[in-house]
């Protein structure tokens, strides 16, 4: 797993979010929404799903208050809001793997849209599981260490204390690997020892990563995930494309 390209995926996440957060904030409600009715409770302490989740919006800095309304809202009786998860996957420009994971209240409209993004820039919409076993399924925690006043000694112990499975060490950075179920008490214990984290969620991590070399692939990867990210539907986008 290659920690300096999974930065680099943030900082140009982090960038968008930056200056589209009112639709950050959207779509990170969105996924409050699911997770309580899948859940079917408004405490995090009885919906792990929804503690992720929490944890997600938090590490995106979304205003408790935003969230409390969120989940109030999600439990209202007059909630028609009616938005379930779909993965899809598929292959991009020399076939990078790509898995994009929507939030959607229309199927058929969300599908034709990927599969649009998918062909205007040279890849293609593959079956369900085409892609996906060459991804892991971890917990992952960027903490901000921009000032380098964070000793690795001291937050590896602290991680590997928590649960955590691993620890990465990068530019300003440290990334935090867990198991899924571990994440949760990972992300408690890091954020009551006062850690700062830039992104905490539920990822989808290579197992290896493909160089593009060609200019025009390049460019129309680049292209394609923006599409992507912009898409209203879209809540993440993963993919093995190294991009340093």
């Amino acid at each position: 797993m290659s920690g300096h390209s999974k930065w680099h995926n943030i900082q140009k996440t982090k960038g968008a979010a930056d200056a589209k957060r009112a639709q950050a904030f959207t779509k990170i409600a969105r996924e409050i929404i699911v997770a309580v009715k899948e859940g079917g409770s408004g405490e995090p302490a009885n919906n792990s799903r929804l503690a992720t989740v929490i944890a997600k919006a938090k590490a995106a800095n979304m205003p408790n208050d935003n969230i409390k309304r969120t989940i109030e809202k999600a439990l209202g009786s007059g909630n028609a809001d009616n938005y379930e998860r779909v993965t899809y996957e598929g292959y991009g420009p020399s076939g990078v793997a790509v898995i994009v994971d929507a939030m959607t209240d229309n199927r058929n409209r969300t599908a034709s849209e990927v599969r649009h993004h998918f062909d205007k820039y040279g890849g293609n919409l593959g079956a369900s599981g085409c892609v996906s076993w060459s991804f892991d399924q971890k917990g992952v925690i960027i903490v901000d260490n921009e000032d380098e006043e964070i000793e690795e000694d001291e937050i590896m112990m602290a991680a590997l204390d928590a649960g955590a499975e691993d620890i990465k060490t990068e530019e300003g950075v440290y990334e935090v690997y867990t198991n899924p179920d571990d994440f949760g008490a990972v992300n408690d214990a890091l954020s009551a020892a006062g850690y700062k984290f830039l992104s905490a969620q539920i990822e989808m991590v290579p197992q290896n990563y493909i160089k593009l070399t060609n200019p025009d692939d390049i460019k129309n990867m680049e292209k394609m995930i923006e599409m992507f990210e912009d898409n209203d539907g879209v809540e993440n986008v993963w993919r093995n494309w190294d991009e340093d």
